[in-house]
């Protein structure tokens, strides 16, 4: 139920999804997020790729 204050089936069901799923739903949210805002995001911040490390 929405807005039910027992969430178990939501945290068991986004569990049984698995990580991929978890992640292509953020990034869909993401993308919604910018659309409302009218804001245009060629790549998101959690599909960079990484350029470099050092030691902070």
């Amino acid at each position: 139920m929405v807005g039910d204050e027992n969430n178990s089936f939501d945290i068991d069901f986004w569990q049984a999804q698995g990580d991929k799923a978890i992640f292509e739903a953020a990034t869909e949210m993401l993308q919604d997020f910018f659309l409302i805002r009218g804001m245009h995001a060629e790549q998101f911040r959690l599909q960079r790729t990484i350029e470099s490390f050092r030691k902070a």
